[in-house]
């Protein structure tokens, strides 16, 4: 444990005009508080508090950071209060000290509301002030550190499976690289420990394997720059075991198969060295293709600058190199620390300055305005946290940062959301594109926009970014309120009239507390939705009708149905029972050929769907529903047709829809039904309905849609 004078010394070393006598109180204002508490570990729990105090040293924060960071747990754990650390340390660290007690009571215990009600708290104490997770996030480290002396299992698992979740995503995002990847690791070992310990026994076979290979590189990289007068300091390491493992499971390879596992870093004085690095070293290797990347000229949202490359090295080795300045690999390692320049005044404006390394944790916020839900909410930000970046421009040479695979909606919704709402269309280098393209590296989007646009529900379906789906579902919630509610109104009118009751609006009013609702618009509103029926609301008006709804009676299946199917194709499925009656679901539209599953429904008989339906989710708990059927093997062989649904994107041409039909009927597939859902300036989205075989029938006109210059994109419709 790191005694009371070697931590002011540390903190002195790198900040003379640092408050010693703050650092003094607080250690032992600590110790006092804490007492003959212990951790699991044995050791004393003041402890703790000193060796997160000491973490943050290594990224040279100010002195009430140290003063938090030896007070976190003392509102949390001991009897002193937040008008205890106001009065002996200022206002400014009791401030902070409640913004990491905030943190620590957060529980991250299941995938439930509460958790994700949790994790919006979370976000909203560290946005008062990026110290408070400076602090959390030391103290977390600290935490998994010691992890192996907990004697619960399950307690190990939850902590290391929200370690990895939730607080290595935010140190990668405040460009704490070192803690993020310590955190993956320590995470990685309790979660997955046989694939930790096999990676670590190939990465030790392969350094008896090549003896001294990374000081042979070095060697060979530092005579290169040598050569050309330039003086850099070359540091090479392996990647963690969780690196090297996640990146097996992204590419699907063995061990064997990767050639990347070393990194080297030249650190040079400047910029301009940078790029004379850059140049020697590709002037005397073979290039990797598509591995060079330039943070410099566009960093990364955090912060991060360097530049990347990959080449055939030393040895023919392939190697990853870093090229950087010493300002750049501070800020490559300590992140957000290193931006930050502390006041005694002021400090408080600090945490909220606008830099580009902040942009993230405010559009967290604006996704918090829009969240209909606590759930929502965390499906979005983590839509927003654990992507990797595609950087765009606009047409004045902007930036904008994007997770990978967005869209120009999402592109547009960046910008500015009235810009995403206002959409119709997007110019990408120069040209239409549709607006689900999704971007790359470099490309320059030119949003074209109309006021008379509102975002389109379709958006939902290829957005990647959350502030660009919590938008767009706001609009649709707030739009189908309005329609549920015209509809929920006419549906209790027609009730009332067939009944030969009025309707007023004082009877509605006097029982919207019968169904727990906040308004009259918001009763109809759920009637429309199909939540609540009519018929119950004129029974609350009107409690003497209370009798059998004629709606509810079920409505007998017809012979012919139950043999053929509702949509009347003849086919035979195996494993219905005798006389059961069957149709096929109208949101994934099985064929011939797919793998199916059997959902029974009490009064309607069974409904085949595709194995991966999406829908199938909703029937999860209810295993008794679920019957395993099966295709005949006749079904699809014969001329009977089923009819699939196809998505396409249509250039808006002349003749298109004329290509399209003609491709289909060449392919021996016939149009039963054709939808627009999106119309642009120069495409057209639509739903087609084809009538095919099987699966292979439908792979065939997909293929052939493909290579007519009429269609931009066509995929099979899934939901």
């Amino acid at each position: 444990m790191m005694r009371q004078f070697e931590l002011v010394e540390k903190v002195k070393s790198y900040k003379p005009e640092a408050d010693e006598d703050a650092i003094n109180r607080a250690y032992v204002f600590a110790m006092q508080m804490h007492g003959s508490q212990k951790r699991a570990s044995g050791d004393p729990y003041f402890s703790h508090p000193i060796e997160v105090a000491g973490i943050l040293t290594r990224y040279k924060v100010d002195s009430t950071t140290i003063v938090t960071a030896l007070l976190h747990d003392t509102i949390e754990d001991t009897d002193a209060t937040h008008e205890d650390i106001e009065r002996l340390f200022g206002e400014e660290t009791a401030r902070l000290v409640d913004g990491v007690t905030k943190l620590t009571r957060i529980n991250f215990d299941s995938d439930s509301a509460k958790q994700a009600e949790n994790f919006r708290k979370f976000l909203l104490a560290m946005s008062e002030d990026i110290r408070a997770l400076l602090v959390k996030l030391a103290d977390r480290l600290h935490n998994m550190r010691t992890l192996h002396f907990k004697k619960n299992p399950e307690s190990r698992q939850r902590i290391a499976m929200e370690t990895m979740d939730i607080y290595a995503p935010l140190a990668e995002r405040i460009g704490m690289d070192e803690i993020k990847t310590e955190l993956e690791d320590l995470a990685f070992a309790e979660l997955n420990s046989d694939a930790r310990k096999s990676v670590v026994r190939r990465l030790e076979f392969l350094r008896t394997q090549g003896g001294d290979l990374v000081e042979r590189i070095i060697s060979e990289l530092q005579a290169k720059m040598f050569e050309h007068d330039l003086i850099a300091d070359i540091q090479g390491r392996e990647k963690s075991p969780y690196s090297i493992w996640r990146k097996m499971q992204q590419h699907d390879v063995g061990f064997e198969q990767l050639s990347d596992i070393m990194a080297f870093r030249i650190i040079v004085d400047d910029i301009d060295d940078c790029y004379k690095a850059l140049g020697i070293v590709h002037g005397a290797y073979r290039t990797v293709p598509g591995r060079f990347k330039d943070y410099i000229s566009t960093p990364k949202p955090n912060g991060y600058r360097s530049l990347h490359t990959g080449v055939f090295g030393p040895e023919n080795h392939r190697i990853e190199l870093q090229i950087r300045t010493k300002e750049m690999h501070e800020i490559a390692e300590s992140g957000v620390a290193a931006h930050w320049n502390y006041k005694e005044q002021g400090s408080v404006d600090a945490a909220k300055r606008d830099g580009p390394q902040y942009r993230w944790l405010r559009e967290l916020l604006e996704i918090l305005e829009n969240a209909s839900n606590p759930e929502e909410f965390l499906e979005h930000t983590k839509l927003e946290m654990f992507k990797d970046q595609v950087f765009a421009f606009t047409p004045r040479g902007d930036l904008i940062s994007l997770p990978s695979g967005s869209t120009p909606v999402d592109f547009a919704y960046a910008v500015h959301s009235e810009v995403g709402d206002r959409c119709v269309g997007a110019k990408i280098n120069g040209r239409m594109m549709p607006l689900r393209t999704s971007l790359r590296n470099g490309d320059q989007v030119e949003i074209v926009t109309s006021k008379a646009q509102t975002p389109s529900p379709t958006w939902d379906r290829f957005v990647v970014t959350g502030k660009a789906r919590a938008r767009i579902r706001r609009f649709i919630r707030m739009q189908e309120r309005e329609q549920y509610q015209e509809l929920g109104r006419s549906i209790i009118a027609r009730a009332f009239k067939e009944s030969g009751n009025e309707l007023t609006e004082k009877g509605l009013r006097g029982i919207v507390k019968n169904f727990a609702q906040p308004s009259v618009e918001d009763l109809c509103a759920q009637v429309g939705a199909g939540h609540i029926t009519a018929r119950a609301v004129l029974e609350a008006v009107y409690p003497r009708l209370k009798t059998v709804d004629p709606s509810d009676k079920v409505v007998p299946i017809s012979k012919t149905k139950q043999q053929k199917g509702e949509r009347g194709d003849g086919v035979s499925i195996k494993g219905l029972i005798p006389g059961m009656a069957m149709h096929f679901a109208g949101c994934c539209h099985p064929l011939p050929g797919d793998r199916i599953v059997g959902i029974v429904h009490t009064g309607k008989g069974v409904t085949i769907h595709t194995i991966d339906c999406e829908q199938l989710a909703q029937f999860q708990e209810e295993p008794e529903r679920w019957l395993d059927v099966a295709w005949d093997n006749a079904a699809g062989d014969d001329d009977s047709h089923h009819v699939a649904r196809v998505t396409v994107t249509v250039n808006n041409t002349p003749g298109a829809l004329g290509d399209l039909s003609t491709v289909i009927a060449k392919n021996g597939g016939n149009i039963s039904n054709l939808k627009i859902i999106d119309r642009q300036v120069d495409f057209f989205d639509m739903y087609i309905d084809v009538e095919v075989k099987n699966v292979k029938h439908l792979s065939d006109v997909i293929a052939a849609l493909r290579a007519s210059t009429a269609v931009n994109v066509v995929e099979r419709a899934r939901g």
